[in-house]
């Protein structure tokens, strides 16, 4: 488990599976990082079954160290250990929950994993660029913007751009 001192990241559970089915089907949480798409139960179930033998990803639940009540989400995806580098997400499920700091402690503890556990080199992310709050946490957390991708994605009704950010394993160990 990794823990710091609001939050700690536990591997997902089968107990979580309701409620990360209410998250992926809440439509203004989801606009948060891509286009809605409702998602069937039985896609859910199949998506819940697949996740533990997946060699390209690790997921993590994000939860409160007091209640230990599931708050979010977070995970490295699309691994490659030949480059040594990994996308990182992250969800904060809970409306109430936002504007904590949970989220930074979240992405902290996720980049302490890619780097010292998995021996990541470089650990990457796209954001909307009019997501401001997430983009201000990860410039927080140590990211550099790298670029935008001009209008690469169609949400909700009007294309967006999409900025790209990074941070390199020496710069996290300076932290």
């Amino acid at each position: 488990m990794l823990t710091s001192k609001n939050i700690h990241l536990s591997p997902i559970q089968k107990k979580d599976s309701e409620t990360l089915f209410n998250w992926i089907n809440n439509r203004e949480l989801v606009l948060y990082n891509a286009p809605y798409k409702p998602v069937m139960e039985q896609n859910h179930e199949s998506w819940m079954n697949s996740i533990a033998n997946k060699k390209d990803v690790h997921i993590f639940g994000i939860r409160e160290n007091a209640s230990e009540k599931l708050i979010g989400s977070c995970q490295l995806y699309s691994i490659n250990l030949l480059s040594r580098n990994a996308e990182l997400q992250i969800r904060i499920g809970e409306a109430n929950q936002r504007g904590k700091g949970f989220g930074s402690e979240a992405v902290k503890l996720l980049l302490q994993f890619g780097f010292n556990d998995l021996n990541l080199h470089r650990i990457y992310l796209h954001v909307f660029s009019d997501n401001v709050a997430a983009i201000k946490t990860y410039l927080k957390c140590g990211f550099i913007t790298e670029g935008t991708l001009r209008q690469s994605v169609f949400i909700d009704g009007k294309y967006s751009d999409v900025t790209v950010m990074a941070i390199l394993k020496e710069e996290f160990d300076v932290r």
